[in-house]
């Protein structure tokens, strides 16, 4: 689409409109960089481009950070996996003194190679790293920096941690070490850890700090803890995969009997142990801010989680805990239901992946009984038999029942959230039963994940018939055909409350996605329509295509195609080609409320590109085009 991406960035000269365009993965090359740089020296309304993995390289960057010195309206550049080196880095960083509107700059390597074994990510090294970091002791309005993976090793992030000492703008900081040729993970060393902790007890902008993978180990803990002593505004930490193990995580834990601001402390695959775990557990009896602990693949034992049990009896504020993919057996899961008993706060708790059994099992559901604040647990790949099971399944029926009573009598809920909780289509119309005769405040239904089929999609429709208060339906990610789109679509035709639906991630096809367009033509209140990775084709973008010629309300319709494996191998994903993009493209000049169009991932080719090009020229609604894979 190289051609056709010039096609777009001539047509940005001319539009006074778009706002945000999502170009990933679209092999625009350095050409195709230089192309953008001269629109963007023109162009006022242009806010938030996405170029992530397109080998622009250093000369695509370059002209870039050309354009940033003049631009004035650019808020967001993410060039992710783009084969920018230390030059195009220092030109960027240049760009960064002058530039006085963007605030986020995404320079991430998320993959080193392509499928063909080709370098395609950033590698800006310690050169382009002090580059930025000189650029940070200036820049008064960047606040976002994304340097994952760019082989920054010692002199690189020390100079860019020691930057935090004078920047006062930045709030996030992704920053995280590469590997070597050979494998072995880049150590950041104990100067770097140091001058991270020193610039943390200085700072006082830094709210968010990602620092997954840098193999701090112990004494990068350690350094970290002091800074989080002094330290009231980070909010924020990952350190996942940092091998910090017991005495790293005993260190935090003395920070955090004292920090009043960390609300979220990642700790995924460290070596913690039951040790570990324990001193964590004492901090967290004094902690009064950590909301979410993430404790995910390490090595804690029943012990470990009989601490967090105490602590938790006795703790206000965890609302979620993340254990999955750990050691914990039964006898720490009948501590944990002994502790969910008490607590009245936790939100989430993931036990997944680890080794409960029947009588862990039994403990939890009988305490799941009486707890009424945890509204998800996770239990899969565990050892939970027949009786596990069972004592499981007899309080999803109680859940489901105060749901359905908290429904009908609660008048001022507005949102209910059962997203992810498998429950089927026999669970799914009794809420809709449910529904039809509900208070008259709930406005926002989310059943994401939930198994729902044909039969609970016709449920739902014929509730919301009744229904007059509802406003948005959240249904991705199930298992709706084209049966249920087409009851969907008789409901569409007489419903004027609706504005939200989304089906994203079903198997609607052609032919359901041609009913939903039909109603459509009716419908009159719906805003955001969302059909990503649904099977359909041109046919059904043609169908899709003739309703906003008509309708006047919808401002967003999303038909990515995001490629994603099911459990069983099979991919689900639109594929509209050529002949639906040009289309919708073609509705859009007599459209004139659509503003947000996401086509990304779709096989869109020099055609449809051509179109766009034209349209882009006449239409002056549209501030959203995505066209790059998400």
């Amino acid at each position: 689409m190289k051609c056709g991406a010039q096609s777009l960035f001539e047509a940005l000269k001319i539009n006074k409109t778009l706002a945000s365009m999502n170009l990933s993965v679209i092999s625009i090359g350095p050409n195709g960089g230089q192309a953008l740089s001269e629109a963007l020296k023109i162009n006022s309304t242009f806010t938030i481009p996405h170029l992530g993995n397109n080998q622009i390289g250093d000369s695509g960057g370059q002209a870039l950070a050309g354009a940033l010195k003049i631009n004035s309206a650019l808020l967001t550049l993410s060039l992710w996996d783009n084969l920018i080196g230390p030059e195009g880095a220092q030109a960027l960083a240049e760009a960064l003194k002058i530039n006085s509107t963007l605030t986020a700059l995404d320079l991430e390597t998320t993959s080193v190679f392509d499928d063909g074994g080709n370098v395609i990510g950033n590698s800006i090294q310690d050169d382009g790293a002090q580059a930025l970091s000189e650029a940070l002791k200036i820049s008064r309005t960047l606040t976002t920096l994304h340097l994952g993976g760019n082989c920054i090793r010692g002199s690189g992030a020390r100079a860019l941690f020691e930057s935090l000492e004078t920047n006062s703008t930045l709030t996030t900081l992704v920053w995280r070490t590469s590997w070597t040729a050979d494998g072995a993970q880049n150590s950041i060393g104990n100067n770097v850890a140091l001058a991270l902790s020193q610039a943390l007890k200085i700072n006082s902008t830094l709210t968010s700090l990602n620092l997954v993978g840098s193999a701090f180990q112990t004494y990068g803990a350690q350094a970290l803890s002091e800074a989080l002593k002094v330290n009231s505004t980070l909010t924020t930490l990952d350190l996942d995969v940092n091998s910090i193990g017991d005495d790293g995580a005993q260190a935090l834990s003395k920070a955090l009997k004292t920090n009043s601001a960390l609300t979220t402390l990642s700790l995924y695959s460290n070596m913690i142990g039951d040790k570990g775990v324990q001193a964590l557990s004492e901090a967290l009896k004094f902690n009064t801010a950590l909301t979410t602990l993430n404790l995910r693949g390490n090595s804690i034992n029943d012990d470990g989680a009989q601490a967090l049990s105490e602590a938790l009896k006795i703790n206000s504020t965890l609302t979620s805990l993340d254990l999955q993919g750990n050691f914990v057996k039964d006898d720490g899961a009948q501590a944990l239901s002994e502790a969910l008993r008490i607590n009245a706060t936790l939100i989430t708790l993931n036990l997944a992946g680890n080794s409960i059994g029947d009588h862990g099992a039994q403990a939890l559901a009988a305490a799941l009984k009486i707890n009424t604040t945890l509204t998800s647990v996770e239990m899969w790949d565990n050892e939970i038999g027949k009786n596990g099971d069972q004592a499981l399944s007899e309080v999803l029926k109680i859940n489901l029942t105060l749901t359905l009573d908290l429904v009908m009598s609660n008048w001022t809920l507005t949102t209910l959230n059962l997203t992810d909780n498998s429950m089927g289509d026999p669970r799914i119309q009794a809420l809709a039963e449910t529904l039809k005769f509900s208070s008259s405040s709930l406005i926002t239904l989310r059943l994401g994940g939930n198994r729902i089929a044909d039969n609970g999609t016709r449920a739902l429709s014929e509730a919301l018939k009744v229904n007059t208060t509802l406003t948005t339906l959240e249904l991705g990610n199930n298992s709706i055909t084209a049966n249920g789109a087409l009851a969907l679509a008789e409901l569409l035709k007489t419903n004027s409350t609706l504005t939200t639906l989304d089906l994203g991630k079903n198997k609607i096809r052609d032919s359901g996605a041609q009913a939903l367009a039909e109603a459509l033509k009716m419908n009159s209140t719906l805003i955001t329509l969302i059909l990503w990775n649904n099977l359909l084709g041109p046919e059904g973008a043609q169908a899709l295509a003739e309703a906003p010629k008509t309708n006047s309300t919808l401002i967003t319709l999303d038909l990515d195609s995001v490629f994603i494996v099911d459990s069983l191998g099979s991919v689900f994903r639109n594929s509209i080609e050529d002949d639906g993009a040009q289309a919708l493209l073609k509705a859009l000049k007599i459209n004139k409320t659509l503003k947000t169009l996401k086509l990304g991932g779709n096989s869109i080719g020099e055609n449809a590109a051509q179109a766009l090009f034209e349209i882009l020229k006449i239409n002056s609604t549209l501030s959203t085009l995505a066209l790059g894979t998400s």
